[in-house]
């Protein structure tokens, strides 16, 4: 782990135990963040982009996830090893979380300002006068006036409410932001206007950035790197330009053949054929064979490793080995 890391992933396997199954979230993830790096992870729903997410900051759902293998380091630190204590000094403080809903996110009992001045004062150590100032210009900052530090969640639209939880996340200057779908339930003009503020905030502050959706346009206008994952796997990754520009994973390409283009020639879309692995039966050897087109033997049966095929460009696939 070099100075420059920020966060590190290795082999992190999470498990979800319910009366009716037991499902495999993760099976063997390894991500790697730099300081000031914006990183997007993408895939389909249910390929465990929230469980890896979730996992960073130890909030599995209890007692059904569990993490069962591997490790994750922040500044050198592992953090599955620490105390609660450690990790409360953590979660908001350094690394902070905007969640997919706010409205389920936001306690619907405490106006925006208390939910957002508890954590100032509890890291900051400071009087809820001094927090409320505080709040006023983190909410300005979002682009809400700070007289409605007193309003409760259900006074706000959808995109204000995400606009308070970009202001939480923020509210300590974290050295991680992670954006867990941020804009899935705003309109398209609501969405440029939260990623606008992001962008902006990230200048500001140069947080490290994992942004977390299935919206590939969103990475190619946030992110300088990406990871693609697939039933609890990345399977490959790179810097945007490399990774959108030349797929070289059969499940990229499919992703990238998937988005409708207002230019060029207009042609039938791409269709992954199949589902998306279950958790409760992921296949064995590569997960994604079973809809691959170019499925081998050995596809079937071994598990393949990320390999390099330029300096910033990984993937897991038989076939790319094959072709060096």
């Amino acid at each position: 782990m070099d100075n420059n890391t920020l966060l590190e992933i290795r082999n992190l396997r999470v498990q979800y135990t319910t009366e009716r199954a037991v499902g495999n979230a993760l099976n063997g993830l390894n991500l790697t963040i730099h300081k000031g790096e914006s990183m997007g992870l993408v895939g389909e729903t249910g390929a465990g982009k929230t469980t890896a997410a979730l996992s960073i900051l130890n909030l599995l759902p209890q007692p059904a996830g569990k993490i069962t293998g591997g490790d994750i380091l922040y500044n050198g630190k592992f953090i599955t090893r620490m105390s609660k204590r450690e990790l409360m000094d953590i979660r908001g403080n350094k690394i902070s979380m905007i969640f997919q809903n706010p409205l389920t996110s936001l306690n619907p009992v405490f106006s925006v300002g208390e939910q957002i001045g508890m954590v100032i004062r509890k890291h900051e150590r400071c009087s809820r006068k001094e927090a409320d100032v505080k709040v006023q210009a983190l909410l300005k900052m979002v682009g809400i006036p700070g007289g409605r530090l007193h309003d409760y969640p259900n006074q706000f639209s959808g995109g204000m409410r995400q606009r308070v939880g970009i202001a939480a996340g923020i509210a300590l200057n974290p050295e991680l932001l992670i954006a867990d779908e941020p804009t899935t339930a705003l309109d398209v003009t609501i969405q440029a206007q939260i990623l606008e503020l992001m962008k902006q905030l990230k200048t500001q502050y140069d947080t490290s950035l994992l942004m977390i959706t299935h919206n590939l346009g969103i990475i190619s206008e946030l992110c300088e790197t990406v990871s693609v994952i697939y039933a609890g796997r990345i399977i490959e990754s790179g810097t945007v330009k490399e990774v959108f520009g030349a797929p070289a994973h059969p499940y990229t390409r499919g992703l990238l053949g998937a988005i409708p283009s207002l230019e060029g020639k207009r042609e039938r879309l791409h269709a992954i054929p199949g589902k998306i692995a279950s958790a409760n039966n992921v296949p064995e050897g590569c997960a994604f064979h079973p809809r691959c087109e170019r499925c081998r033997e050995c596809c079937k049966k071994e598990i393949p490793q990320m390999i390099k095929i330029s300096l910033n460009h990984e993937v897991a696939c038989f076939c790319e080995k094959e072709a060096e």
